[in-house]
């Protein structure tokens, strides 16, 4: 009743109407249910009267970072009423009484990146830190005791609500990206310098950035580091041959999606402006190409690639948008020559989008046994005017709730499609489950096993017809088909839910209604030309081919949780009898083994054991872990972020195969799709075998695709499938991607508390002096600052500085923060989740060091333990310096070793430690030695 009260006062002050405020509200505990989206009410008075009769939804498990994921993907929203693409300032209210059972950092941080500002607001029952992450900024952090103290927070919501920026118009600009490659740059200075002129940089629409590349990618500036179209076009005139071998255009262009065309570089991609990227190759690429310029190509950014005699031209078709974006020339000399033609399809680029690749094209059908006949036309219309072929179009018909009538690769001419459809009987049959009928869609249709090439580029589009109401939800089905890319076009009757129609739909436009199906005829035009924006003729990639290596890095992820005791010998055995076959060694295989329920446990990394005798005696000493729930999309992320990592031993980056093998036996209780995705992207492996009660869709989602799912009754009959997993291990892919470690990444973590006011000039000077002696103006060391007392505040990140005197100025400028208490342990924790990160400028994850500076003056009033191992995991490697006032014992907790927990008297004394801190075993000279 409380929170229902304050939801009424917030709204109370609002300025409610269609071009005015906007609210929406969700309720969630282990599922999320909107009560009313922000498109559903014009008026104050229907948002009240719907508030006041709000009823609790119940429930558990608390899932917050599901319920954040789905407002992201389904509230903040065009088709649910939001307004973010054209700039209205979106804002959510959370209010939180307990901690979360599943991981909300990576739902959070979306969030962030869609530049969405979050308030949270937690009781005591809530996770303090778990609440401050999920904000926009600790000052977004409100706290009550209960509930029924929310009215003392009141006016702090209005006040924060009231400073959130308001963007004038919305944007519609133009990015570019540009890369360079080996070659003298006197030959094709010209083609930069013309296409930056024509740009319109100095009004703020148009950015730039040039990154070259040869072994590894160099970045030469951001899309956010230059205003001007002087400044940019100066250092285009001064720039440097790189040199290196081998060219690893895969690599680079994996760079550019990862660390260029993101938010925290200056991209507006998610504010809908079109990204496009210019490729230079002089040559034919060391590496495979395909993984990322698919991944570019899924991104929406429009790619122009420019070979020469020596470049592979089927390597620059598949990097390319479409096949005119594909040019050649003789040599660099002669890029003059196609300076017009780039700017053309630049411009035709920029102004009319289209996807480049086949379209698949599956057609669900639901209606009335009287409209069958009309529908079937309809389908028949619209596959006449397809270009079908097995490297064009193809064509899938599912009517639910029964069969599906053929897959995307059962027919491969129109001629038969069209038999087939000209011969379809109505089936029958009810309730109309619309929801499930997706979900089925999702799993079984749109996968690689039935045809579809989602993962190759392919346009994915579904056509819905529908005559009725669902008889369950569309909500999660309509998401995740969203999530895979899939632009569905939902047509109903007059017997339908226009507002069910709309959830499922691509977008507004593609929701569309007739009084019955024999009205099909006349809406036919309108959907065929929808869907000739979205069909070409480019042919697909081929499929990648795979092959053996002696070198693989493998991690078996084990439930632990409650329900798997009486198997786990069983799976025990198993892990046994799979090392028995490997070829364990520092240079051949290695091995980690992970356990999961609710939390995770790391029983050995990759690079702990280094034969075979040594994992097997590990092994066979397993105990069971026990626990509940089962979050295995917390266990995924995990074994990402902390396990195929370099510190933890994992090869990825030097293009050792990852494999990752999950022995599940239960439906997780968190979301397991972003992290799967996450694992995908970075190229591992999943091989998931499943029980009975495991959820088979939810392994399929995890697994590399279905053919790497595997199932048995119980874990007693893992034999049975022992020959399968040692089969499609070898089969798994090479890459032969090496990277070259060349910057260090240092953070200073000043304590801002109120005790240290009068030392606070000493840390500066301090941090000036070490500074100094870094190599920040050659693009290898960066550096961030970050002051802390109850809570962190950034001063800058690792990427907001690209040379040493803008750093010197800011840290001569900055001002002692003051505050109490000293919260030592969510400042690193802070770090690890916002700082040392690659949307922030760390390299952590190619190999960078990470070094973390601390200057403490107190004793901390929270616990370290958790957040500085958490960082020690991560690779971080902490110098923790202190004084008289600090806990010499929590100093040595924090720091990398012993000898990296140094105290002064006072900060005075900074200056007594300056060379011992130079000649450490953390600095960069003797880190990269």
């Amino acid at each position: 009743p409380a929170v229902r009260d304050f939801v009424e006062k917030v709204v109370e002050k609002l300025n409610v109407g269609e071009r005015k405020d906007r609210v929406s509200v969700v309720q969630y505990s282990r599922d999320v249910e909107v009560q009313f989206y922000l498109n559903t009410y014009t008026t104050k008075e229907d948002i009240l009267d719907s508030v006041r009769g709000l009823k609790h939804k119940g429930g558990r498990p608390l899932n917050t970072g599901a319920a954040l994921q789905y407002v992201s993907d389904n509230v903040f929203t065009n088709p649910a009423g939001s307004r973010r693409l054209q700039g209205v300032p979106q804002i959510l209210i959370l209010l939180n009484g307990g901690r979360s059972f599943d991981n909300v950092d990576t739902p959070a941080s979306v969030l962030k990146q869609q530049g969405i500002i979050v308030i949270g607001i937690g009781t005591r029952n809530s996770d303090s830190g778990e609440l401050r992450r999920v904000s926009h900024d600790p000052n977004y952090t409100l706290s009550v005791s209960e509930f029924t103290e929310l009215p003392s927070v009141q006016e702090q919501i209005s006040s924060l609500m009231s400073t959130v920026l308001v963007r004038a118009t919305p944007m519609t600009p133009t990015v570019t990206g540009k890369r360079v490659t080996k070659l003298t740059f006197q030959d094709y200075g010209s083609i930069y310098l013309n296409c930056i002129k024509r740009l319109s940089v100095d009004d703020s629409k148009d950015r730039v950035a040039v990154v070259q590349y040869s072994r590894e990618p160099t970045v030469q500036f951001y899309l956010n580091t230059y205003g001007t179209k002087v400044q940019i076009l100066d250092v285009v005139k001064g720039l440097r041959h790189k040199g290196g071998r081998p060219l690893n255009t895969g690599a680079a262009l994996q760079y550019l999606r990862d660390n260029v065309f993101t938010a925290s570089a200056g991209s507006r991609r998610l504010e809908g402006a079109p990204q496009v990227l210019i490729l230079l190759s002089g040559g034919r690429s060391s590496d495979s190409v395909d993984a990322a310029a698919s991944a570019l190509k899924q991104l929406g950014v429009m790619t122009f690639a420019i070979g020469t005699r020596g470049s592979d031209s089927r390597e620059l078709q598949k990097i390319s948008h479409d096949d005119n974006s594909a040019v050649s020339v003789s040599d660099f000399t002669d890029l003059q020559l196609i300076q017009e033609q780039l700017q053309s399809s630049l411009e035709v680029l920029v102004t009319d989008v289209k996807p480049e690749s086949p379209t698949e094209l599956g057609t669900v059908l639901e209606y009335t046994r009287n409209g069958f006949p009309a529908v079937r036309d309809f389908v028949e219309k619209v596959v006449e005017k397809l270009n079908v072929g097995e490297r064009k179009d193809r064509v899938s018909v599912v009517q639910y709730s029964r069969d599906v009538e053929f897959y995307l690769n059962t027919y491969g001419t129109k001629v038969q499609i069209l038999d087939v459809v000209k011969g379809l009987r109505h089936k029958g049959g009810r309730p109309l489950n619309t929801g499930a009928a997706l979900q089925y869609l999702r799993d079984n249709v749109f996968t690689a096993s039935a045809g579809s090439r989602r993962l190759e580029g392919a346009p994915q589009v579904l056509i819905l017809l529908s005559g009725g109401r669902s008889s369950d939800s569309v909500d999660a089905a309509a998401s995740a088909l969203k999530q895979l890319g899939v632009m569905t076009f939902a047509i109903g009757t007059r017997g339908s839910d226009s507002r069910e129609l709309q959830k499922i739909s691509h977008d507004d436009n593609s929701a569309v209604s007739v009084s019955d199906f024999t009205d099909l005829q006349l809406i036919q035009e309108q959907l065929q030309s929808s869907l000739e924006v979205l069909v070409t003729d480019v042919k697909p990639e081929s499929p990648t081919e795979l092959a053996h290596t002696t070198q693989r890095d493998i991690v078996f992820l084990l439930d632990g949780s409650d329900s798997t005791r009486n198997g786990f010998p069983a799976v025990r055995d198993f892990v046994e009898k799979v090392v028995e076959k490997l070829n364990v060694g520092e240079r051949k295989d290695r091995v980690s083994v992970v356990q999961y329920s609710r939390d995770v446990e790391v029983q050995f990394y990759l690079n702990t054991y280094t034969t075979k005798e040594d994992i097997w005696d590990s092994v066979r000493g397993l105990k069971h872990k026990g626990g509940r729930p089962l979050n295995t999309g917390a266990a995924l992320q995990y074994v990402s972020d902390n396990v195929f990592t370099n510190p933890a031993g994992s090869r990825r980056l030097q293009g050792v195969p990852q494999i990752l093998i999950l022995l599940n036996g239960g439906r997780s209780f968190d979301n397991v799709d972003t992290p799967a995705s996450v694992l995908k992207q970075q190229g591992i492996i999943v091989i998931g075998i499943g029980t009975r009660n495991s959820d088979s869709g939810e392994l399929r989602r995890v697994s590399h695709d279905p053919n790497y799912t595997l199932s048995v009754s119980e874990f007693t009959e893992l034999p049975s499938v022992q020959e399968q997993i040692s089969s499609l291990m070898s089969t798994v892919l090479v890459r032969t991607v090496e990277l070259e470690i060349i910057e260090t990444y240092v953070v200073f973590l000043l304590d801002g508390s109120d005790g240290t006011r009068t030392g606070f000039r000493a840390m500066q000077d301090f941090v000036q002096r070490v500074v100094e002696r870094l190599s920040v103006d050659d693009s290898k060391d960066r550096v961030a600052v970050v002051q802390y007392s109850r809570e962190p505040t950034v001063q800058f990140y690792l990427n907001t500085y690209g040379t040493k005197v803008q750093i010197l100025d800011v840290v001569k400028g900055l001002r002692h923060k003051g505050g109490r208490p000293l919260n030592t342990g969510a400042a690193l924790q802070y770090l690890r989740d916002n700082v040392f990160t690659a949307s922030a400028g760390s390299r952590r994850l190619e190999g960078a060091p990470q070094v973390l500076i601390l200057l403490s003056g107190g004793r901390s009033s929270d616990s370290v333990d958790a957040a500085a191992s958490a960082l020690k995991q991560l690779g971080v490697m902490t110098f923790a310096i202190g004084t008289r006032g600090s806990d010499s014992r929590e100093l040595q907790k924090i720091s990398h070793d012993d000898n990296s927990a140094v105290s002064v008297s006072d900060f005075t004394d900074l200056q007594l430690i300056q060379e011992q801190l130079h000649t450490a075993s953390w600095c960069p000279q003797r880190v990269l030695e």
